[in-house]
């Protein structure tokens, strides 16, 4: 296969110390592709899953319907920094004791649907301007909290003496756990850290398959790089399956939209989304029921 027709989703286990940037350029010059790119970004200081997008399916890297993910995360409480974690400058402690019993009260407030403020050292957007980049000129701007969803905190470990722990934190996109352990460290009136962090799963992807950058390197060099590939269309399973006669193929594919009565949809809903696979089997892509007729969302 080319690198113009491939498709598919590389599982990654970023390392330590690395941007995601950093690893979608290392990536290109083991790939030999410039077509890459990430769903989901990681802080340097953390690693884990790293989904990259391979070839045409960098078309799917925000329409991913998986939107869960899953973080194991160190913390400290009775300490503050800039950064909200291990790395940035210390503005204040605090040697108060907090309990574990106290944690697992506050917590109970942070799951669901709540309303947070990115971190000022974020790649969040404001006025066009990084928010970390603001943040290293010593600048701070006025964010607006916005709405994330938090499924569990689990304590999965606490010294109390220490104030030091573990936690696995389920959450959905753009949440920031460095957010999530200050904001509870604020609500037990010490501040707390993040010291660790680790991304378990993220869109559908778990740990367990994922290759280390070396490891990447090794199978690519022996021409194994398509056995590292899922196929994007697993990404879209949640969706029905739309199974498209010859004709139909050649249709949908010139941008054609057909009859319901083409598609085979028994019980068609409006505005529901479809996997759709041509007469060879092939992935075509995303289609939509609109209007009585059946069209092209994104194709691959």
């Amino acid at each position: 296969m080319t690198a113009d027709n491939l498709c598919g989703i590389l599982p990654v286990a970023k390392p330590e110390g690395w941007t995601s940037f950093d690893v979608i350029a290392k990536l290109r010059g083991v790939l030999k592709i410039k077509r890459l790119g990430h769903s989901g970004t990681l802080d340097p200081m953390a690693t884990g899953v790293l989904p990259v997008f391979v070839g045409r399916a960098t078309k799917a890297c925000d329409i991913i319907p998986d939107r869960k993910k899953v973080y194991t995360a160190g913390f400290e409480f009775g300490v503050s920094t800039d950064t909200l974690d291990i790395t940035g400058k210390v503005l204040k402690k605090n040697s108060g004791a907090v309990t574990l019993s106290e944690i697992e009260q506050v917590k109970a407030g942070f799951i669901g649907d709540i309303m947070q403020t990115p971190p000022m050292y974020s790649a969040v957007k404001v006025g066009g301007k990084r928010l970390y980049e603001l943040a290293r000129q010593g600048k701070e701007v006025e964010r607006k909290p916005r709405s994330v969803h938090i499924g569990g905190i689990e304590i999965l470990s606490y010294d109390e003496n220490a104030r030091r722990g573990v936690m696995r934190v389920l959450c959905e996109k753009g949440t920031y756990i460095r957010s999530v352990i200050s904001d509870i460290g604020d609500s037990l009136g010490c501040g707390g850290i993040m010291t660790s962090l680790e991304r378990t799963y993220s869109g559908g992807i778990d740990i367990s398959q994922c290759e280390s950058i070396p490891q990447i390197e090794e199978i690519c060099a022996d021409g194994g790089l398509e056995s590292l590939l899922i196929p994007i269309d697993r990404a879209f399973e949640v969706y029905r399956k739309v199974d498209l006669g010859e004709w139909e193929t050649k249709l949908y594919k010139n941008g054609v939209k057909l009859r319901i009565g083409q598609t085979g949809l028994a019980e068609p809903e409006e505005e529901t989304l479809y996997r759709v696979y041509g007469c060879d089997g092939s992935f075509l892509g995303i289609g939509k029921v609109r209007g009585g007729e059946f069209r092209c969302v994104k194709n691959f």
